[in-house]
């Protein structure tokens, strides 16, 4: 074979090579489909421990506040903005949005803790340890502290964390956790802590101080109940500095 039949052999092949492949790129150009959302997955990540939020309620929060999602181009979802629609409701910590490999939306949501329940005539709420409120809930009820009586609004977050505090400390105290059956806030708002057993009401007074004023309750139970014997006293008010007033 001539070396110029063996060159256009090699022109020829060359090119067809480059036909197939041009061919090829095309084709499957054509047959790529853009990618859209075929499903929505929703994980209550703490479901055992609380049931505030429900994933019909995720369901019904992303569909009222940020829109279709379905059948939408999965580059054109908005993942943060749907992680703060959903962390918007308050009774949800922390969320987390993300697309998987087969199209489908997951959704991740934490709810918020409570640490206590204030609870007044006919309405009340729950606070998480960070004193940061929401509602209650007519299908579930979380067992925490309550503090009962005149509870401040929702709006007063310095009464409501500063609360929320003094039962941290009591909850965390083994000496205390155990001992007060009921928390209730007065009419000038004062707070008084009633024992589980004894006659004796503590008078705490603001949810300041809480430290000192334990101290004292702990005196209180050390030193007078010896002295004086159980039931003497029916108030104990540690609302004065360096002073433990018994009647």
């Amino acid at each position: 074979m001539s070396r110029s039949v063996r060159n256009i052999i090699i022109v020829i092949c060359a090119v067809a090579v480059a036909a197939c492949m041009t061919a090829a790129y095309f084709a499957g150009k054509s047959s790529r489909k853009p990618l859209v959302c075929k499903g929505l997955n929703v994980v209550i990540a703490d479901s055992t421990c609380n049931s505030f939020v429900s994933k019909d309620d995720v369901r019904k929060f992303l569909d009222k506040e940020y829109g279709t999602y379905m059948d939408v181009l999965l580059d054109s979802l908005d993942l943060d903005r749907m992680e703060k629609v959903l962390e918007a409701r308050s009774a949800i910590n922390k969320t987390e949005a993300y697309v998987t490999k087969d199209c489908i939306l997951n959704i991740r949501v934490t709810q918020r803790r409570p640490a206590v329940r204030f609870q007044g005539p006919g309405w009340g709420y729950y606070a998480d340890a960070e004193g940061r409120t929401f509602p209650l809930q007519s299908s579930y009820a979380s067992y925490v502290p309550v503090v009962d009586g005149h509870i401040p609004p929702m709006t007063d977050s310095i009464r409501i964390v500063k609360t929320t505090a003094m039962v941290n400390f009591l909850e965390s105290s083994e000496l205390w956790k155990e001992k007060f059956v009921q928390i209730t806030i007065g009419s000038k708002g004062d707070i008084t802590l009633i024992p589980r057993e004894g006659k004796e009401r503590f008078i705490i007074g603001q949810p300041s101080g809480i430290e000192e004023k334990a101290k004292k309750m702990e005196m209180y139970y050390t030193h007078i109940v010896p002295a004086k014997g159980d039931g003497h006293y029916r108030t104990v008010d540690l609302r004065f500095d360096g002073q433990i007033v018994c009647r």
